[in-house]
């Protein structure tokens, strides 16, 4: 199915702000994303323009994610698959379930990445560890 068919904006939008709520009222994440996000209207904007890029191919978004999260202290393996969770529980509660898989799937490669990079930015002669889905 090509990207443009898969979703619709409304759909990504849907998504990504309701993935967002869960994680701003997370225990575990929502401290560390409030105390970075000054504001959030711009922050979910900005993530709705990668998501679209992503699921429907429009090329709206435009940064470099790699670098924030690297910047980041004291990130683990256990906040990746704790964002990851939360992200499987929001796109299984989207009627789209089509796009719900293709957002997973793209979910566990960019955290991958994510925590490939990191890993290496702090420790650049040691081999990264994969993320361990659950």
């Amino acid at each position: 199915m090509p990207a443009e068919e898969l979703c619709t904006d409304d759909e990504v939008a849907t998504l990504v702000h309701a993935f967002y709520a869960k994680v701003r009222q997370d225990e575990v994440l929502g401290p560390i994303f409030n105390s970075l996000v000054d504001d959030w209207d711009h922050h979910l904007s900005k993530l709705v323009d990668f998501w679209s890029s992503i699921l429907r191919g429009t090329g709206r978004y435009s940064g470099t994610p790699m670098q924030k999260h690297i910047a980041l202290p004291h990130l683990d393996e256990a906040l990746f698959q704790r964002w990851l969770a939360l992200f499987l529980e929001t796109t299984k509660e989207q009627p789209n379930q089509a796009m719900g898989e293709r957002a997973y799937a793209s979910a566990q490669r960019i955290a991958q990445s994510l925590w490939y990079s990191y890993q290496m930015s702090r420790s650049p002669n040691s081999i990264p560890a994969d993320l361990r889905f659950n």
